[in-house]
């Protein structure tokens, strides 16, 4: 089995379309393809379901990924070792995060890494919380800074960063936009807008009404913070969400009232990493930036 045969495959199965994942790799369309089936062939096994827009895995294909996903990054982190032995740091840093994610900033800090390490190539990739704690668990990714609700997947370490209350924005017109905290009990009936599944404070808010006992109607799912203020700008819904969130300037027009009479919850952010000695170089040296970055943030100016 080569090397070259599982990274073609993981590669198809994250695209999941042969096109994409052709130009993504820089190989031809009819290579890649030839690839797969001599894959196919060695395994006894068809490993995607193929359309005319797209793949999907079958259930050898499923099996297959985890452990081809494994092995690309144990080979990963054995060359990254040896460059590493000969003072050297090279190879490729994979890092995913929550959207506007509290604790770090994560652009300043990849802006360090870079300048510091420039024969390391970043990659990034921003998904709810809890696929990017899988993804690191499996490796897919070094580390990410996710805010989990829950324990992490089996393999994952968690760092705390930082953690917040939640609050309820709501439009200015809104009948508890006036007052100092608004109760749980008060948003029963209320179209809310929220968070896809996979977030973490999706899942944190899931709990919390769950908790305090108020039934809730999600009306207006999104995936990004943005369309999120701005649903709620219009008067669509109210949100419950971390308190920075009301802090950033898209959020001028709309109001961020406490809440108080149940539940508290804390929104927590965490930095996930492989537990044990799995992460790689960039990893560590990155773990080593963020800690810097931290201390030099909590020194009282000179």
């Amino acid at each position: 089995m080569e090397l070259r045969h599982l990274e073609y495959f993981v590669t198809v199965a994250e695209e999941r379309h042969f096109t994409r994942a052709a130009e993504r790799l820089v190989v031809s369309q009819s290579g890649l393809s030839a690839s797969v089936r001599a894959l196919e062939r060695e395994l006894g096994a068809k490993l995607f379901v193929r359309t005319t827009r797209s793949v999907e895995l079958t259930g050898p294909g499923r099996a297959l990924l985890d452990e081809a996903t494994r092995t690309l990054a144990s080979v990963r982190a054995a060359k990254e070792a040896v460059a590493a032995a000969q003072g050297l740091l090279r190879g490729t840093l994979s890092v995913g995060t929550e959207q506007c994610i509290a604790g770090v900033h994560v652009p300043r800090l990849l802006a360090r890494f870079r300048a510091a390490h420039p024969q390391v190539e970043i990659r990034l990739r921003q998904a709810g919380s809890r696929r990017l704690a899988e993804d690191v668990g499996a490796g897919r990714l070094d580390l990410a800074f996710v805010a989990l609700c829950g324990p992490p997947p089996q393999g994952v370490h968690l760092t705390p960063l930082t953690g917040e209350p939640l609050v309820l924005l709501c439009h200015p017109g809104h009948a508890l936009a006036g007052g100092e905290a608004a109760r749980w009990a008060e948003l029963k009936g209320e179209a809310l807008v929220d968070f896809q599944p996979d977030w973490g404070v999706r899942q944190l808010t899931d709990r919390t009404f769950a908790a305090a006992g108020v039934e809730r109607q999600v009306a207006l799912e999104v995936n990004d913070v943005h369309s999120l203020i701005e649903l709620v700008e219009q008067g669509l819904g109210v949100a419950v969400v971390p308190r920075h969130f009301a802090r950033k300037p898209q959020a001028a027009g709309v109001c961020a009232v406490p809440l108080a009479e149940g539940p508290q919850p804390v929104w927590e952010v965490s930095l996930a990493r492989p537990t044990g000695d799995a992460a790689s170089p960039a990893a560590r040296k990155l773990c080593a930036l963020l800690d810097l970055q931290r201390s030099e943030a909590d020194k009282p100016p000179s």
